[in-house]
């Protein structure tokens, strides 16, 4: 899990209770390497522009970045897409 400065205070018991949900739902007991599928939680408060996005992940901070531009990119190339989902 990253560390609680990358959470502000007021969040950072629960996002790591919500990260330990999470990472136990889809990786069990398996720890370090032996998970399969990493994640990241990204809350901010509803209309503060002045503040910032408090996050949290089981990944490394490469992987976590690498994730996050890759979603960056499909939301960006969104509006031209077609079809339903």
């Amino acid at each position: 899990m990253t560390q609680d400065d990358e959470i502000e205070q007021q969040y950072v018991d629960q996002m790591r209770k919500l990260a330990s949900i999470i990472d136990a739902y889809f990786n069990g007991p398996k720890k370090g390497k032996q998970r399969k599928t990493a994640f990241v939680l990204l809350i901010a408060p509803f209309g503060d522009t002045d503040g910032r996005v408090n996050y949290v992940s089981n990944g490394d901070r490469k992987d976590v970045t690498t994730m996050m531009r890759e979603v960056i990119a499909r939301f960006e190339g969104q509006a031209e897409m077609k079809g339903r989902a």
